[in-house]
């Protein structure tokens, strides 16, 4: 497995990480436990050593998951998990007090089965509390060895310089694929001059671009999909010259769309590592084999000159959900 370091900061993990928030959460009922286990420690045979969680996923068990399925190679492995909503409810909204952080901390450690977090992220930026002060609680957590690295999740520019002049950034955490490219024109320059690493949520689009979701593939109420303006079937129809478009290069590349959407990521910068999720052991091997493709100054030319021909439809978030997005 090859290694990629997050920015100027020492963290060093595997190029692809494990987003494991859909073994519990948000895309439909929850994977078996004894499964979602299987397959985490599956992702670290397959040398996968970068896994990504949160208080809010479930909310609270998927912390607890992963906490088990780590228990025995524990020191081999990094752990990112999350803070920032009151009582680790969404619905209830963001609480990223000094206060509020200290508690998800000692509580993340405990379901984690951890003495230590490698990366605390601020899940969301809350505008209710001066960045300065989250950064510092998070200082403090550092200091005391509870923390290792700070990170922050969709956050805008002005936050990240700020917080990172009170506690350096690791990561920054954000959605990014080849249907939301948004963090290309502000985010990436900034995290480049700071030395702040990238780590992309949903580099698949959610699923979307292995083109297993057509115009009517039906999506189970309690997936979040279900609720996202860009998967409606008029979003998805209009949307589907996007895999067209990745299946045409799957298929001169000898690979899969997962494959080929994840490579392009990779390569956008030495500096960002995706955290795909799955719940299937074969589609982590498939992910995995990303990494084997070779995707040429020639292929990221053709691909650019493409998706500046295509406009993706839909908003990626709900208005509800947007709201929390800082921009």
């Amino acid at each position: 497995m090859q290694k990629r370091t997050l920015g100027k900061s020492d963290l060093e993990v595997s190029a692809l990480g494990l987003g494991c928030m859909g073994l519990s959460y948000a895309y439909g009922p929850a994977t078996d436990r004894q499964t979602a286990i299987t397959l985490i420690r599956k992702a670290f045979e397959l040398g996968i050593t970068f896994f990504d969680t949160a208080e809010v996923y479930g909310p609270f068990v998927n912390e607890e998951l992963l906490g088990e399925a780590l228990v025995p190679i524990r020191n081999e492995v990094i752990i990112a998990t999350k803070f920032g909503w009151r009582n680790g409810q969404p619905n209830e909204g963001l609480d990223s007090t000094p206060e509020n952080i200290r508690r998800v901390a000692e509580a993340s450690l405990k379901r984690l089965k951890t003495d230590r977090i490698d990366l605390f992220y601020q899940h969301r930026v809350d505008p209710a509390v001066p960045i300065e002060e989250v950064a510092g609680a998070v200082k403090e957590l550092i200091a005391e060895g509870k923390v290792q690295h700070f990170g922050m999740s969709e956050a805008g520019v002005e936050s990240i310089r700020r917080a990172h002049a009170v506690q350096p950034l690791a990561a920054l955490q954000s959605e990014y694929s080849l249907w939301w490219r948004e963090p290309e024109q502000e985010i990436f320059p900034v995290l480049e001059e700071l030395g702040i690493g990238f780590v992309p949520f949903s580099p698949l689009g959610r699923g979307f671009l292995t083109g297993t979701i057509k115009k009517d593939t039906p999506l189970d109420e309690n997936d979040l999909r279900s609720s996202l303006p860009r998967f409606t079937s008029e979003a998805r129809e209009a949307n589907y010259a996007l895999v067209d478009l990745v299946e045409k290069i799957a298929k001169q590349k000898q690979a899969s769309n997962a494959q080929v959407a994840l490579a392009w990521v990779l390569a956008q910068a030495p500096w960002i590592v995706p955290i795909p999720g799955t719940t299937k052991a074969h589609r982590l091997a498939e992910n995995i084999g990303a990494l084997s493709v070779d995707l040429t100054a020639d292929d990221l030319q053709e691909i650019a000159t493409a998706l500046s021909k295509i406009s993706v439809q839909g908003d990626r978030y709900s208005p509800a959900m947007q709201k929390t997005v800082e921009r």
